[in-house]
């Protein structure tokens, strides 16, 4: 069973937390990252501050993932201005969680994510040999991880 660290968590974050996850899990089994842009666009956030909604939800993720001792899905999530590397919140809230202590923009920075994603894309890309060949597009993730309704 999951562990949920923060229980007073708002219902339309909550939501979008949980598609967020879901949708990740299929970009995962693609062995791809994805960007912050691409996955708003998936998720079908609307302006304004979509790519803020989205890091809160991947920051959230990676304090979930590390209280439940699992990789950090957010890390299929990257910047096209970092070169191919997540923002540096992901190195800096990575760091308060006692994951990193190197430098977010430099080598330890490529360095962890190289190791993290290979992490998340192993452990989250557990997906059926089907969903592996499939690219994740809104029209093949389940229907209950786009709405706006609970999906675990």
């Amino acid at each position: 069973m999951m562990t949920v660290i923060c229980s007073n968590y708002s219902t339309q974050a909550s939501r979008l937390v949980r598609r967020t996850r879901a949708y990740l899990r299929v970009v995962a089994a693609q062995g791809r990252p994805i960007t912050y842009r691409a996955l708003a666009q998936a998720l079908e956030l609307h302006p304004p501050h979509t790519i803020h909604r989205v890091t809160e939800a991947l920051e959230y993720l990676m304090r979930e993932d590390a209280a439940n001792e699992q990789p950090f899905i957010a890390a299929v999530v990257i910047s096209r201005a970092s070169n191919g590397l997540p923002a540096r919140g992901f190195f800096d809230v990575a760091r308060s969680l006692g994951h990193f202590d190197g430098d977010a923009t430099g080598l330890d920075a490529a360095t962890f994510y190289k190791a993290v994603f290979a992490d998340a894309v192993a452990f989250w890309g557990k997906a059926s040999a089907h969903d592996r060949c499939r690219q994740p597009t809104r029209a093949n993730v389940p229907v209950e991880s786009r709405a706006n309704v609970p999906v675990e």
